[in-house]
């Protein structure tokens, strides 16, 4: 007991000289919060043309008054199908294409920018900070409510990257209760793209103490590589806000690693029996390593290991509800890839929402598909 003692004081000491001396960000800058937080829930243009948005109060959090914001464009023709998307960590919904494709084919589309991300972070907020996954439950609760409330019965649920994940736990804990017909990722966060020593003693370790100093930071690297290869200014092909994605990802909290590892460790040991709608996982068919944008930053995930993503998907995917696609030569975000894969990843969304929902069916023996 003593050396547990010793030790704990050991790594809170340690984690309080890391956020003063190692981190980009200080807690001293973050406001106050105010007991109570007075949200507009109304209606009102994004930021985005052509898409609507509002605010959706979440009550009180560890760090204070919370909101979550609902993203949406509907289609010009009456439809009952619609797709939530869920963003990735240090991400916010901003890919107007894929409400746009979504809408062109058919399907109402809506997104979440979750509590402490984009349109929802406030003054008093780290950003991106969580202590459990299940907090962002709310988050999808509250859309998938509002879904609903505009008349569409036939519904998907997508995330990219820790969004990923996000959907998978969701789908994962709710069951048969989660009010969704199927579940597309992108790149899910189902695995650390860590050596093994650090994934299996490391990051245990931090979750262990992190009830200890939950606000304690480890600094993210410097990288700029996959920001460059997005942002048009430099090698990609989009626009977005550097304040909201950042390209430079803020320290990381011991409660964040807390919570991604359980989220993660609770897919792999419950999921297979508890998942109950179709899953489809893509990710891309290479793995790209360094930290500076080279061309090869064009052609693979530089941000996880797409190998392990389709390994634990395949794991995950025994009972036959989980389908893993590979993308050739996509991106860590998928649809953000140059056209090619990101058409290639768009088809596989929708021959899976068509064919799961069976607008389209494989005729057996054949391996054709045929529009019903």
């Amino acid at each position: 007991m003593r050396k547990l003692l010793i030790l704990s004081f050991i790594l809170s000491a340690a984690a309080l000289c890391g956020q003063r001396f190692y981190s980009t960000w200080q807690w001293e800058k973050l406001e106050k919060a105010p007991a109570q937080l007075e949200v507009d829930t109304a209606w009102g243009e994004d930021i985005l043309p052509g898409f609507e948005s509002r605010f959706v109060n979440q009550g009180k959090a560890f760090d204070g008054p919370c909101r979550s914001t609902i993203v949406r464009k509907l289609c010009p023709q009456r439809s009952r199908r619609a797709f939530l998307y869920i963003h990735g960590f240090n991400d916010y919904f901003f890919q107007s294409e894929m409400g746009q494709q979504m809408v062109d084919s058919g399907i109402n589309f809506y997104a979440v920018d979750l509590r402490r991300y984009g349109r929802s972070r406030l003054p008093w907020q780290y950003p991106f900070n969580v202590r459990d996954m299940k907090e962002y439950f709310a988050d999808i609760d509250s859309a998938l409510t509002q879904i609903r409330r505009d008349g569409n019965t036939d519904i998907t649920l997508g995330g990219h990257s820790t969004g990923g994940l996000t959907v998978i736990f969701y789908a994962t804990e709710r069951g048969a209760r989660s009010g969704v017909n199927r579940v597309v990722t992108n790149s899910p966060f189902l695995e650390w793209n860590f050596n093994t020593f650090t994934r299996n003693v490391a990051v245990p370790v931090v979750g262990a103490f992190s009830h200890l100093a939950p606000n304690a930071k480890i600094k993210q690297g410097a990288c700029d590589g996959y920001a460059y290869s997005l942002l048009r200014e430099y090698h990609g092909r989009w626009n977005y806000n550097t304040d909201w994605k950042m390209i430079y990802s803020p320290p990381v909290t011991w409660s964040w690693i807390n919570a991604i590892n359980r989220a993660q460790s609770r897919v792999m040991s419950a999921g297979e029996h508890n998942i109950v709608v179709p899953v489809l996982v893509m990710h891309s068919s290479r793995r790209i390593t360094g930290c500076g944008w080279t061309p090869e930053f064009q052609t693979g995930d530089c941000v996880l290991n797409p190998f392990d993503i389709g390994a634990r998907a395949r794991r995950l995917g025994r009972g036959g509800r989980v389908h893993v696609c590979t993308i050739d030569s996509g991106i860590h975000d998928l649809i953000l890839s140059e056209p090619r894969p990101a058409r290639a990843a768009y088809d596989s969304i929708f021959k899976f929402i068509r064919v799961e929902s069976g607008e389209w069916r494989v005729e057996s023996g054949e391996g054709k598909v045929k529009i019903l």
